[in-house]
């Protein structure tokens, strides 16, 4: 019907087309595409398009859909204007009107709430918010506070959180949180624990990435700066790629958790370690930071790992090398890491950007390392200290202090008074708490160079005394005086760039510009805090057939001027020993020419030219060539250089060759190795070897069958002679004789053996020193029988190696967070090492044992033997007979001796089991554990025998502890209600101390405790106990102690809900004998004598599925002391 009106209406306007019109609407519209001109339809009785200036558009140009008013141009760019203006006639008013029966005001609409039922009814949803939904979290916070009235309130708290997963389809999270307010509580160097804690929260996309917290910056393919830096900060980087081309902006900024060494010492013979690591100013109190070590030997990068070549004990900073990889003396050892420098608080800034096309790569960065000179750390610097760094300038020898500080008294720090006699200032150890007392540090100085001694090395710090000169001369070796340390800053700003001139040809350039002030305090020595480098590189081929072959010549050119600076190393490690320098002067030139040749996988071939100079110091030139040759039966390599240097002092000629064979027989292979060195330095003014001269000729044979993967053995000899400087000139000071193998036999589903033998005899060419020898093993054997039914496993291996004698100190925590306790035995108010006992209940651990740095250590031979068997033939459960027998018995047995010996000449003992007068250290565990009906609660019975002993070489003397008990339980459960369990044990504690007489004893001991249980169900139980107690000890200060417990306890769970657990305990001591004395804290377990009552309690509660509500409370009572309550509430949220 509308189509038919329209169309009438269309002939109605056509009749009467030469009449005018009275309504046509005129607008001016921008040029489009397409326009819209109405919101409804317009009359094709009339239309017409004009431009600006009135001229018609032809309407060939152009598009009108008059149904819905749309104006197309076919083609807008033939439009000259930016305007149009349209006339056009609109529809009649009685087309376009509404039309309708009823008022729409009075109309409902369907969803009107006048036309909705309403119905009552209990709502149905359910909450079910889930923190994190959508991201896999796992982990938990925890956060508790401890009261007492033996102890202050106390705050813990806990954080282990991680979380993977996707924001959205392009945005992925990832983070690891890890934090803990408690000490360490054992050995250690450490006192901070964010030195351990793990913290990292990342957002990253395929273009970008943000990290916070721990972040790993690492600039590598530079040549001036190279670096890899652990930090705590924030780090970003994002992507551009386009169709030809992509770049890359980053920035970070942090706090340096460490700060970059080398320690760089020749291997001692025969010594597998531990190799003590120390700082940039010699200091032996580190903590390296974990994964940042890099260790090398001869130049070679090694393993970290118990099966690789070296293990490392980041908390003390010692390196240990596996029995695997052994020592010598012709070991040139160097080890690059991070270590905490707590000195100032230091920042790092890091910015880097670059960008890529086909032939052109520019990569930049902007780096600044710099100290917070207001923000000291372990140094409290007064007005006068900074006064001292600011006229020291450059000078670490002129930055010395005096180092005592007014302090309060405390029981747990070493105080000094100060005197002045005869207008001279002395210090005095003072326990006076009335009087000014000062902390003061002591420094060593060396032998009558101070006026200071030590005079007791047992309290928790070094006390010292004045001791007054004589004639002039001090008598002492220390001062109250420190070395103070500056703070530094570094910023370095590169730039690099390479460039494909044509197919085979390349340009490469950097540019790089440091400045490094060594006191930010002081413009004193400033003048040489900046520096410049260079680098200009081409690569060009000469030849080239399909992939298989190339040659192809690079030249390349090193400008470093003296003064510049970067966070690590430029060139290789050994850099300074391939040239034969030992101190640097002046600004480096360092041009290298080289040609390369390779045909496919079979040979490669290099020559390089090389030329080194320093500014009128050094002038070096090498020449360098190395190939390789390989194919189905041969191997080759071959490495050869000749150096010839001429410096200021010195000229020197140094030769080295490497070279190895291999020839492969079906699946044998035999093989033999060459290298040779020969290093002769003169002085020019004299033309006299210098003792860095030497020489060495070393070959090794070899051959085996198979490879690494399987089943291989491999069986060798090396031998090596070195000449060194003797009386003017090069003689032979010792030969070495290696003989080895390395093998691993077995290998299959059921069973494995690997061996590792290495002997090794040093014998010295000069008279007055003696052969040494060494032996190195390690054979590991696993295997499993019948099925599994039986495991067994055994270790043994042997090494030589370095024990130290260790210092250690106690350092005071929160009490509850330490494992220590203090006993003034004496009662002189001194904290003797010898004073402190393991705290036998929580309220009383306020403190923790750190080692201290030193430096003895003590050779020895080390023999280590490990056996662990298992028989759990529970298999047989369904069979008859014997097996059904054997299958209610299960057997663990494990056995470890680790002896170290003093090492004396040549004689070694390779049994661990024979004991010795020269024995240094020992660990010795025996532990055999037979169950019958193991986990039945049915007639179950348990017999364990263990027997351990140690013996460790401390400062303070050799300390020995021996342990043997004979342990039988025994549980039944009589008609699923009530639970019999009877614990029966018997032994000896011994402790023996070279220095301490009363740390000697021997306990016999003795318990039988019968304990009757009411199982409710599997979670609820009611206990009754008695244990009977008896101790003797008839060493040194006699005691004797028999102990009566008569207890109840109980456990109530409600799962999922609730938990309730508690004990409370009647103890009778009826002991004869000093109290108050190791041997008597031993005895009585931190109890008193006579009467005693402890009791525990915990509540769990589940207050959500996420929340979980702790609360603890214990406490014990006596005759003869105060009673002690502890409690504790601690929340848990799980994610």
């Amino acid at each position: 019907m509308k189509l038919k009106l329209f169309f009438i209406l269309v002939f109605c306007c056509s009749i009467g087309g030469a009449q005018e019109y009275s309504n046509l609407k005129k607008k001016r519209l921008a040029v489009r595409d397409s326009i819209s001109l109405d919101s409804i339809s317009i009359s094709p009785a009339y239309f017409k398009v004009v431009d600006k200036t009135g001229k018609t558009i032809d309407s060939s140009r152009y598009n009108i859909n008059f149904s819905s008013s749309i104006l197309t141009f076919k083609n807008k760019t033939e439009i000259s204007a930016d305007s149009i203006d349209v006339t056009y006639l609109p529809l009649p008013d009685f087309l376009t009107k509404t039309y309708q029966f009823y008022d729409p005001s009075i109309i409902l609409d369907n969803d009107s709430r006048q036309e909705q039922l309403v119905a009552l009814q209990q709502p149905t949803a359910v909450n079910t918010f889930i923190p994190f939904d959508g991201l896999q979290t796992s982990g938990s916070i925890t956060r508790g506070v401890r009261v007492g009235n033996n102890q202050n309130s106390v705050v813990d708290s806990e954080l282990d959180l991680r979380i993977t997963g996707k924001l959205s389809d392009k945005v992925s999270l990832r983070a690891s949180i890890q934090d803990a307010n408690v000490p360490q509580t054992q050995n250690g160097y450490s006192q901070r624990l964010d030195e351990f804690d793990q913290i990292f929260i990342e957002l990253y996309s395929e273009d970008w990435n943000i990290r916070a917290g721990d972040v790993d910056l690492i600039q590598e393919n530079y040549q001036f700066n190279n670096f890899s830096k652990r930090v705590q900060g924030i780090s970003g980087q994002v992507r551009f790629n386009g169709d030809d081309s992509s770049g890359y902006a980053g920035a970070s900024g942090a706090l340096v958790r460490g700060t970059f060494n080398i320690s760089r010492f020749t291997g001692q013979e025969g010594n597998q370690g531990p190799y003590k690591l120390t700082g940039q100013n010699e200091e032996l109190f580190i903590l390296v930071v974990s994964g940042s070590e890099r260790v090398f030997v001869n130049g070679v990068p090694l393993k970290r790992g118990e099966n690789q070549d070296y293990v490392i004990d980041y908390n003390a900073g010692e390196v240990r090398f596996t029995p695997t990889f052994p020592i010598t003396s012709e070991m040139r050892i160097s080890i690059e890491y991070q270590y905490s420098e707590r000195n100032f608080t230091r920042f790092i800034g890091y910015g880097t950007g670059g960008f890529k096309s086909d032939k052109f790569q520019i990569d930049s960065y902007v780096y600044t390392e710099t100290d917070a000179k207001n923000q000291p750390l372990q140094q409290n610097l007064s007005e006068d200290q900074v006064a001292i760094l600011a006229t020291a300038g450059d000078d670490r020898d002129l930055a010395i202090a005096p180092s005592a500080i007014p302090d309060e008294f405390s029981e747990n720090q070493i105080l000094y008074r100060r005197e002045v006699v005869n207008g001279e200032e002395r210090f005095v150890f003072s326990q006076d708490r009335t009087q000014q007392l000062f902390n003061v540090r002591f420094s060593f100085l060396g032998e009558n160079q101070g006026d200071y001694r030590l005079i007791n090395d047992q309290a928790i710090a070094n006390i010292y005394e004045y001791i007054a000169p004589i004639n002039g001369v001090s008598q002492g070796s220390y001062d109250p005086i420190i070395q103070l340390f500056t703070p530094e800053i570094l910023t370095i700003a590169g730039i690099k760039a390479s460039y494909e001139a044509a197919t085979g040809t390349k340009l490469f350039t950097e540019l790089a510009a440091s400045n490094k002030d060594l006191n930010k305090f002081s413009s004193i020595d400033d003048d040489d805090n900046k520096g410049v480098a260079a680098k200009l590189a081409l690569i060009q081929q000469l030849l080239k057939k399909d992939s298989l072959q190339s040659l192809n010549v690079t030249l390349n050119t090193d400008y470093i001027q003296e003064n510049f600076r970067n966070v690590e190393r430029v060139y290789n490690i050994e850099f300074n020993r391939d040239w034969n320098i030992e101190t640097t002067q002046g600004s480096q030139l360092f041009t290298t020419l080289g040609l390369n040749y390779q045909l496919d996988s079979t040979i490669t071939a290099s020559y390089r030219l090389e030329h080194l100079e320093f500014d009128n110091f050094y002038n070096g030139n090498r020449h360098e060539i190395a190939a390789t040759y390989q194919d189905s039966l041969w191997q080759a390599r071959f490495r050869g250089s000749v150096l010839s240097t001429k410096s200021t002092e010195q000229e020197s000629e140094f030769n080295r060759v490497n070279a190895d064979v291999l020839r492969k027989i079906n699946n044998y292979y035999v093989g033999t190795r060459l290298e040779s060195e020969n290093n002769q330095q003169r002085l020019t003014a004299t033309d006299e070897l210098t003792g860095l001269s030497q020489k060495f000729t070393g070959y090794e044979i070899y051959a085996g069958r198979g490879d690494t993967t399987t089943t291989f053995v491999e069986i060798g000899y090396r031998n090596r002679t070195n000449d060194s400087l003797r009386d003017g000139n090069l003689s032979r000071v010792n030969s070495s004789n290696n003989y080895y193998i390395k093998s691993q036999p077995i290998k299959n589903k059921v069973s494995s053996l690997r061996i590792y033998a290495n002997y090794r005899k040093l014998k010295s060419a000069q008279e007055g020193f003696s052969d040494e020898v060494s032996f190195n093993s390690r054979l590991q054997y696993k295997r499993k029988i019948y099925d599994g039914k039986i495991l067994w496993n055994t270790t043994y291996e042997t090494n030589s190696a370095r024990i130290p004698r260790q210092d250690f100190t106690y350092v005071a925590v929160n009490p509850g967070q330490g494992t220590f306790t203090w006993i003034d035995y004496n009662d002189d108010g001194i904290q003797d090492l010898n004073e402190f006992e393991v705290a036998q209940f929580q309220d009383q651990g306020s403190f923790v044992r750190v080692l201290l740095p030193n430096q003895v250590f003590l050779p020895t031979h080390q023999n280590k033997f490990s056996q662990t068997l298992t028989l759990n033939p529970i298999s047989w459960t369904d069979e008859k007979g014997y097996k059904k027998v054997l299958s209610r018995f299960y057997n663990q047995t494990s056995y470890l001796i680790d002896r170290m010996v003093a090492r004396e000449g040549e004689n070694f003992d390779l049994n661990p089991f024979q004991s010795s007068d020269n024995q240094l250290g020992l660990n010795l565990s025996f532990r055999n554990s037979l169950f019958f009906n193991r986990g039945k609660q049915y007639f179950t019975t348990n017999y364990t025998y263990l027997s351990t002993a140690n013996e460790n070489l401390q400062s303070i003397g050799s300390i020995s502890n021996e342990i043997e008990s004979h342990q039988l339980r025994f549980l039944h459960k009589i008609e699923d209600t009530w639970l019999v369990t009877i614990n029966a044990q018997s032994g000896i504690n011994a402790s023996s101390s070279e220095n301490f007489a009363n740390r000697n004893y021997e306990i016999d001991d003795l318990l039988f405790k019968p304990q009757l249980s009411y199982l409710f169900d599997n979670s609820n139980r009611l206990e009754v106990f008695y244990q009977y107690q008896s101790k003797d000890n008839q060493i040194n200060d006699t005691a004797t102690l028999g102990q009566q417990n008569i207890g109840v306890g109980w456990a109530f769970n409600k799962a999922q809900n609730f938990a309730v657990n508690g004990e409370i305990k009647y103890v009778k001591n009826d002991f004869e004998g000093q109290a108050f004395s190791p041997v008597g804290f031993q005895m009585l377990e931190g109890l008193q004598p006579g009467t005693n009552f402890t009791w525990n309690l915990l509540f769990q509660k589940n207050i959500t599925k996420f929340l979980d509500l702790n609360l603890s409370y214990s406490g014990r009572g006596s005759e003869t002391a105060r009673t002690v309550h502890t409690g504790n509430v601690q929340l848990k949220a799980y994610f």
